[in-house]
């Protein structure tokens, strides 16, 4: 890791640090080899660099290979400082960044960088297979639809609206271990076939779990300390209450609606991992607020065997309807 007293802590001294593209190659290197740069193609130590084109050859089986080579930023034309200073953004910015004010920003083009962004999105993804609740702990589990409003639809697509929720509108899992994470879940309804397998995919058996009066819920007592807060007669009973997810779910509303406007069910899935790992990474393990920096960092430590390709990001291949 890149030692903080050299981390830039503001957007205006990130501009400034990363201005060098050997420094930004620096930085990609020590998070992705801590022990050196390693061939991805032999992962031999051994290696020259070559300063005039900023890679480095391989001495066992000849290959060069740049810092890019292996991550996100992969066959990208774009510089690796304009990059970071993207990610930057879109890690620190409290309500998201839209393509094109990182258009603006970086003078690239909007397209440039709206896949620029999906790209970033993919890096920010945690996959964790840990539930959450472990050793008693505590979970809100809460659901939420998310969808534009018909009347800010144009006439055509309104026209095609069913009037049924969860057809004109994408269903969305969350849930947030109190004192933890939150983790998300795209689900295709509110049924309790549908819902009860993804409570017991992601919380541990054993766990308190607080959720409201939905009927999917109902029956979890066997394996969970399963308590419901009727919110028809109050929101909070102790500590029983869904507050904390709901506080979520209004955080990423405030960005989708206000900063990207319209998200494709398709992509929805990439705007909640961005939203999640902002709101993952405002404090540290211990409870330390994080500062802009930190968070950079963690998000940059997560770029390498990431790849995603413009077909891809636009379902011609490799990806299915969401």
């Amino acid at each position: 890791m890149v030692a903080k007293s050299k981390l830039p802590k503001s957007l205006q001294q990130a501009i400034r640090y990363f201005s060098d593209e050997q420094v930004c190659i620096d930085t990609v290197a020590a998070l992705r080899w801590p022990d050196g740069p390693s061939c991805p193609a032999c992962e031999h130590k051994e290696h020259y660099y070559l300063k005039t084109q900023k890679r480095w050859k391989c001495k066992a089986c000849g290959r060069q290979f740049s810092v890019k080579l292996g991550t996100i930023f992969e066959d990208s034309a774009l510089s690796l400082d304009k990059w970071l200073c993207a990610l930057w953004m879109l890690v620190n910015c409290k309500n998201g960044v839209s393509s094109h004010e990182i258009a603006r920003t970086l003078e690239i083009t909007q397209k440039s960088a709206w896949f620029m962004l999906q790209r970033l999105r993919l890096a920010l993804q945690s996959g964790s297979l840990v539930k959450l609740g472990g050793d008693g702990g505590e979970v809100e589990v809460d659901e939420t639809y998310i969808g534009g409003k018909a009347r800010n639809m144009h006439k055509r697509r309104r026209q095609r609206l069913t009037g049924v929720l969860t057809e004109d509108k994408t269903t969305v899992m969350g849930f947030l271990e109190r004192g933890g994470k939150v983790r998300t879940v795209i689900v295709g309804d509110r049924q309790r076939e549908t819902m009860r397998p993804v409570v017991k995919e992601h919380v541990d058996t054993g766990a308190a779990l607080y959720s409201d009066n939905l009927a999917a819920y109902r029956g979890l007592h066997d394996e969970y300390d399963h308590q419901i807060v009727d919110h028809a007669t109050r929101y909070v009973d102790g500590r029983v209450h869904t507050n904390g997810i709901e506080n979520f779910w209004s955080l990423l509303k405030r960005g989708l609606n206000g900063t990207y406007i319209a998200v494709e069910p398709f992509h929805l899935f990439r705007y909640l991992d961005e939203r999640a790992f902002r709101f993952n990474t405002r404090k540290d393990a211990d409870g330390k607020k994080l500062h802009d920096g930190e968070r950079f960092q963690l998000a940059l430590s997560q770029v390498a065997g990431k790849r995603l390709t413009y077909q891809e990001v636009t379902g011609k291949v490799g990806e299915t309807d969401f």
